[in-house]
């Protein structure tokens, strides 16, 4: 059974609202890479080097990464050699299924955040400014509020101008309390009024903006080491998660950013935002493979609640929606 076939009767036993929005998030992506794909598939008679360099090109444009690429090649062309297969059609199911195999290969890396059972979840968020960190931070406290969590809201980006003031907005959209001090003030001060502030209220989850000034990274490596030691002193163990968030439509400068953060603090799990608006969503693979770093959620829309816990088979449907439905 093709892996085209086994993925539609698994998504079509689960058919809900998250794999369309994954059906629907990745539009842009799937109409420009499955359409390459398929003008490759239906321009060749053989499954030759000819093909697969042009499948090569396809893979780098979408921005699956350089080294993903070759990697998936190799594993491609061992497969088409096992297989036996000659009709390029084949290919596109074995596409598919060594994508996701490529996501979950190696160390296994978990989607789930490390919320606590008992006592106080304190999760991080990083990333430069404009990548939608507020507004990832505001969709996640809507979803934990939806699942019944009291919800705490840290401004500990002291620094950009209005930055507290649109994490404030976003509070009162979604009806949770934001722990601030003045424009200017120490980051590291507000985290500690922010934990005391979620310890007296029983918060089950603190959610902590900060600055994301990367154009001194020695600042901001000392920035983001007083805040998480100021956690870590009042909630041993904490935080729970350091969440990066990365623009989608930025592609491979997402994978820089992630690189140097990744330098400057242990990131634990990354956010692709905005990954409805860009045709090059293959950079969800490049991040995983290169970096070894799981991607926890990805931005499918502009609607509450369209902020999804990342899955890789649901993401390959997405890619792949149009013939995988089409399938017998």
């Amino acid at each position: 059974m093709s892996f085209f076939k086994k993925l539609k009767e698994k998504i079509t036993k689960s058919t809900d609202s998250v794999t369309e929005k994954f059906k629907e998030g990745l539009t842009k992506t799937r109409d420009s890479f499955s359409g390459k794909v398929n003008d490759l598939v239906a321009r060749y008679r053989k499954v030759d080097e000819d093909f697969f360099e042009e499948l090569e090109e396809i893979l780098i444009q979408a921005d699956v990464g350089f080294d993903t690429v070759m990697q998936l090649i190799d594993e491609l062309k061992r497969e088409v050699k096992r297989r036996n297969i000659q009709d390029p059609k084949e290919v596109q199911s074995v596409i598919s299924e060594k994508l996701v195999d490529i996501y979950n290969a190696g160390e296994e890396l978990s989607s789930q955040l490390n919320i606590q059972k008992d006592g106080l979840t304190v999760i991080l968020f990083v990333g430069v400014n404009g990548v939608g960190k507020t507004t990832t931070i505001g969709k996640l406290s809507y979803k934990f509020k939806s699942e019944g969590k009291k919800v705490l809201l840290a401004a500990g980006d002291t620094f950009r101008a209005g930055a507290i003031e649109q994490l404030e907005v976003w509070g009162e959209r979604v009806g949770v309390e934001v722990i601030k001090q003045a424009e200017g003030s120490d980051p590291a001060a507000v985290m500690y009024d922010a934990i005391s502030a979620a310890k007296s209220r029983q918060a089950d989850i603190l959610l902590c903006d900060t600055a994301g000034r990367l154009q001194n990274k020695v600042n901001l490596m000392k920035e983001l080491e007083k805040v998480k030691r100021v956690i870590e002193r009042e909630i041993p163990g904490a935080p729970h998660e350091v969440i990066l968030v990365l623009d989608a439509t930025t592609g491979q400068n997402a994978l820089i950013q992630a690189k140097t953060f990744k330098e400057v603090t242990d990131v634990t799990g990354i956010v692709l935002s905005k990954l409805d608006g860009t045709a090059k969503g293959g950079i969800v693979l490049a991040i995983r493979n290169e970096l070894k770093i799981p991607v926890k959620f990805v931005g499918l829309g502009e609607k509450m609640d369209d902020l999804q816990e990342f899955d890789a088979e649901r993401y390959v449907y997405g890619l792949f929606a149009d013939q995988i439905e089409k399938t017998e």
